[in-house]
C-alpha cells in the first residue's frame, strides 16, 4: 500500500493531494542591444559557404598546420623545427581566419575582435623588427586594435 492511499488525519477521511499545476514560464524579458543574445547568430540563418565549398580547403589547412606544429615540436630547437612551428601556426591561423572573415562580412556572426587582432599583430611585429623604442610597440598595437575593432564592428552592424 502506498503513502497516498493511507488515511490521514484523525477524522478517518482520505485526503487527496492538491493537483499540481505547471507554472507558466516567465515572459521573455526585453534584452538591450549588445547583450549575448543579440550577438548570437539568428536562428534559421545558415553559415556562409566558401567559394571552394565541396573541397575542404580550410580543414586541410588546419590539419597540415597541426601536423607541422607537432613535427616542429618533435624536431626540436633546430632551424627546421622553428620553421615548421612558425609554418604550422600560420597555416592553422589562416584556416580559422578564413572562417571568421566569411562569417563576419556576411553578417552571420561578429568576429570583430579576432579580425582586428591581425593588423594589430602585424603593426607590432613590424615596429619590433624595425627597432623602435619598446613602449611604442604595445601602444601602437593597442591603438591599431582599437581602430580596427571599431571599424569592423560598424561594418558588421551594417550587414546584420
Amino acid at each position: 500500500m502506498g503513502r497516498r492511499s493511507r488515511k490521514r488525519g484523525g477524522d478517518g477521511a482520505a485526503t487527496a493531494p492538491a493537483p499540481r499545476r505547471p507554472t507558466p514560464p516567465p515572459p521573455p524579458a526585453e534584452r538591450p542591444r549588445g547583450t549575448v543574445a543579440a550577438r548570437a547568430p539568428r536562428p534559421g540563418r545558415e553559415r556562409p559557404r566558401a567559394p571552394w565549398h565541396p573541397f575542404p580547403l580550410v580543414e586541410l589547412c588546419v590539419l597540415i598546420g597541426l601536423v607541422l606544429l607537432v613535427w616542429g615540436l618533435v624536431r626540436g630547437d633546430g632551424e627546421g623545427g622553428r620553421l615548421m612551428l612558425v609554418s604550422g601556426m600560420a597555416l592553422a591561423s589562416l584556416g580559422g581566419l578564413d572562417t571568421a572573415l566569411r562569417e563576419h562580412f556576411s553578417g552571420f556572426a561578429s568576429h570583430a575582435l579576432l579580425i582586428a587582432a591581425v593588423p594589430a599583430v602585424l603593426v607590432a611585429g613590424v615596429l619590433f623588427f624595425a627597432g623602435v623604442p619598446w613602449i611604442a610597440v604595445p601602444v601602437a598595437g593597442a591603438l591599431t586594435l582599437a581602430a580596427a575593432f571599431a571599424a569592423l564592428r560598424r561594418a558588421f552592424r551594417r550587414r546584420g
